[in-house]
């Protein structure tokens, strides 16, 4: 069966496991997801992954932050999907919780945090927020 939104997937994996109290959490792997993963982690909201080959299919295993038995995402919310993709210009990319929380933005240069977008000047399209 082919999945038509992998990065809701990723998403909801992590939201549940973290309600859960899971320490870590596999998905299936690919380019989008390790970039994805590599902005989570920059930004301080999963403790690290990494990428187990076994055989033809690799997967990421994620581990989860917690603080204070609390995990560090409180929210987790996919913006563009593939019925409405969600575009916005440098001067228009969201804010999360007034610089809080952070929007992962799919640009021409990659997959960059809305901090990193605006500072490379560039718009893209609004995968998810995080808070």
């Amino acid at each position: 069966m082919s999945m038509t939104d992998p990065i809701a997937d990723l998403l909801t994996r992590i939201r549940n496991a973290q309600s859960a109290g899971k320490p870590t959490v596999g998905v299936g792997a690919s380019k989008l997801k390790l970039a994805i993963l590599k902005v989570l982690k920059d930004e301080g909201y999963i403790a690290a992954y990494g990428v187990d080959v076994a055989g033809a299919k690799s997967t990421l295993s994620i581990e989860l932050k917690y603080h204070d038995g609390r995990p560090v995402i409180d929210r987790i919310e996919r913006i563009s999907r593939p019925g409405l993709r969600i575009y916005r210009g440098k001067d228009e990319l969201p804010k999360v919780l007034g610089g809080l929380g952070v929007a992962v933005i799919s640009t021409p240069q990659g997959i960059m945090s809305d901090a990193q977008a605006r500072a490379a000047g560039t718009g893209g399209e609004v995968l998810f927020v995080v808070q």
